[in-house]
């Protein structure tokens, strides 16, 4: 099956540094970004059932853009003053950038991976003595919280949010050749708002263990999994498919 346009079911990127850009210029073919899911913060009633005072943590582990808004926007609604002393670990540059949004950059101590959460352990642990907070989804994989543990580091889980099937009902046909999916409600999302939905022809492509296993329950074919040892990320492996079924 020869690929022509591709939907990636998050949100666009914000800059034109995306390589899912690279793949469209590359190989003459469309890429659509809608994201299947969005985020509901948790209010501070649910915050303060989970007895967590985020002032008595000297730092902060960030793994996505959404554990930043929603640390920030429960620290504003508690009418918290996040100390000059906060240190931000973040898993990525990105998130770590991300944070200018609430803070001014130059002035904070942020530390951030390249690409894993093993790189940030090894950063984490110059810092042994901090006390981590740990803003996570309701629903959320147990492998950070497990590492985290097993180095020995004291930190407090805390929910902060929860990621839900977004309304695709302006998406009136998914007409796409490939549909790529990053998480779990991403699919329960498809379905929810496509309740006939079939896969036919279609290659479905999905990042990570949890979100190929619900693919798998979903009844769907699974084509393009990643991450791997040869393709570690989503574009790579899709160009990989792209260069085998493109001739």
């Amino acid at each position: 099956m020869k690929i022509k346009n591709i939907l990636v079911s998050q949100p666009a990127p914000q800059n034109e540094k995306s390589p899912y850009f690279d793949l469209e210029k590359k190989y003459g073919i469309k890429v659509d970004f809608r994201a299947f899911t969005k985020v509901n913060g948790s209010d501070v009633r649910e915050f303060r059932k989970q007895k967590i005072n985020i002032l008595e943590h000297s730092a902060v582990i960030m793994t996505s853009k959404a554990a930043v808004d929603n640390y920030f926007r429960i620290s504003e609604q508690m009418r918290l003053t996040i100390p000059i002393s906060m240190k931000f670990f973040c898993v990525t540059e990105s998130i770590a950038y991300y944070l200018q949004k609430y803070i001014t950059y130059r002035k904070r101590k942020i530390f951030f991976a390249q690409k894993t959460f093993d790189e940030l352990l090894d950063l984490m642990a110059k810092h042994r003595k901090e006390k981590f907070l740990l803003p996570v989804a309701k629903t959320h994989k147990p492998t950070i919280t497990k590492k985290l543990k097993a180095a020995g580091f004291s930190f407090s889980k805390v929910v902060m949010y929860e990621t839900v099937s977004a309304d695709l009902s302006d998406l009136t046909d998914i007409h796409y050749d490939v549909i790529v999916f990053f998480s779990p409600v991403g699919i329960s999302s498809l379905f929810e708002n496509f309740p006939d939905f079939e896969q036919n022809g279609r290659i479905i492509a999905s990042l990570g263990k949890s979100t190929a296993n619900a693919v798998k329950k979903a009844g769907l074919r699974l084509d393009i999994n990643a991450p791997t040892k040869e393709y570690p990320s989503m574009t790579m492996a899709i160009e990989k498919f792209i260069l085998e079924n493109n001739k």
